[in-house]
C-alpha cells in the first residue's frame, strides 16, 4: 500500500521504532494546532489554530499498534441559558487500534488482499507505519464537550420580560397582571374613554350654544 499520509503533518505518528514486536511500547507527547471546525459547531469548540496537547501511548500488539492517549485544550462558546461567552478546559481520553493492512481480524498475516471491504469500512489501519490521529482526536473532543454549555451550573438565564441577565440581578421581577383582570382592566379603559369623549361632545354642545 502506498501511503498517501504526510509524516510533515502533526497530527501523523510513525510507528516504526515499534516494529512488529509484540509488547514493544512507546511514549510520546506533542502540542499541535486544533485543526478547524474542531467541536459542535454554533455550540462550543476549540478555536482553529488553538494549542492541543496530547499525550500517547502506542503499544505494539498482534495486529496492530493500539494508540491510548490523553487530548487537552481550551474551549470557547456561549452559555445556553444567558448567552454569556465562556471558556471549558476539555480533557478527551481514547483509544484506538490501527490494524496492519495485511493482518485479517486474529492478528494472522494474510496471504491474499481480501475482498472484505465491508468489515474493513469501520477500521483504521496503518499506512507504511504511520496513523493519522486527527480522526480519533475530532471524536474524543465532541463527545467530551457538552451539548448544553453553561457558564455556571446555577446560571438562572435571561428574563423572559426584558431580557436581563438574572444571575446579576437577584430578586429581579415584574408585577404580573392576573388574566382573568385584564379583560376587565381593558373594558374599564374602554369605557373611561367613551365617558370622556361623551364630556368632550357635551362640552363642545354647551360651547356652540353660549356662541349663539
Amino acid at each position: 500500500m502506498n501511503t498517501h499520509l504526510d509524516h510533515r503533518n502533526p497530527l501523523v505518528f510513525d510507528t516504526h521504532e515499534l516494529g512488529r514486536r509484540p509488547g514493544a511500547m512507546q511514549r510520546l507527547a506533542r502540542t499541535v494546532d486544533a485543526p478547524k471546525d474542531f467541536g459542535i459547531q454554533g455550540v462550543i469548540a476549540v478555536p482553529e489554530g488553538a494549542p492541543v496537547e496530547i499525550e500517547l501511548r502506542l503499544e505494539s500488539v498482534m495486529d496492530g499498534v493500539l494508540v491510548t492517549g490523553t487530548a487537552r485544550a481550551s474551549a470557547e462558546g456561549e452559555c445556553v441559558r444567558c448567552l454569556e461567552p465562556l471558556d471549558l478546559e476539555v480533557d478527551a481520553d481514547f483509544q484506538e487500534m490501527f490494524s496492519y493492512p495485511d493482518a485479517d481480524d486474529r492478528g494472522r498475516v494474510k496471504a491474499e488482499p481480501g475482498d472484505d471491504a465491508e468489515d474493513d469500512e469501520d477500521r483504521l489501519f496503518l499506512e507504511d507505519g504511520l496513523f493519522d490521529l486527527e480522526p480519533v482526536l475530532r471524536d474524543a473532543v465532541v463527545l467530551a464537550l457538552p451539548m448544553q454549555p453553561v457558564c455556571q451550573e446555577d446560571c438562572e438565564g435571561l428574563c423572559s420580560e426584558c431580557g436581563v441577565r438574572l444571575s446579576d440581578h437577584p430578586g429581579h421581577h415584574h408585577d404580573a397582571v392576573d388574566i382573568r383582570w385584564a379583560a376587565l382592566q381593558g373594558l374599564a379603559g374602554t369605557v373611561q374613554d367613551g365617558e370622556k369623549d361623551e364630556m368632550s361632545g357635551a362640552e363642545a354642545g354647551v360651547d356652540e350654544k353660549q356662541e349663539k
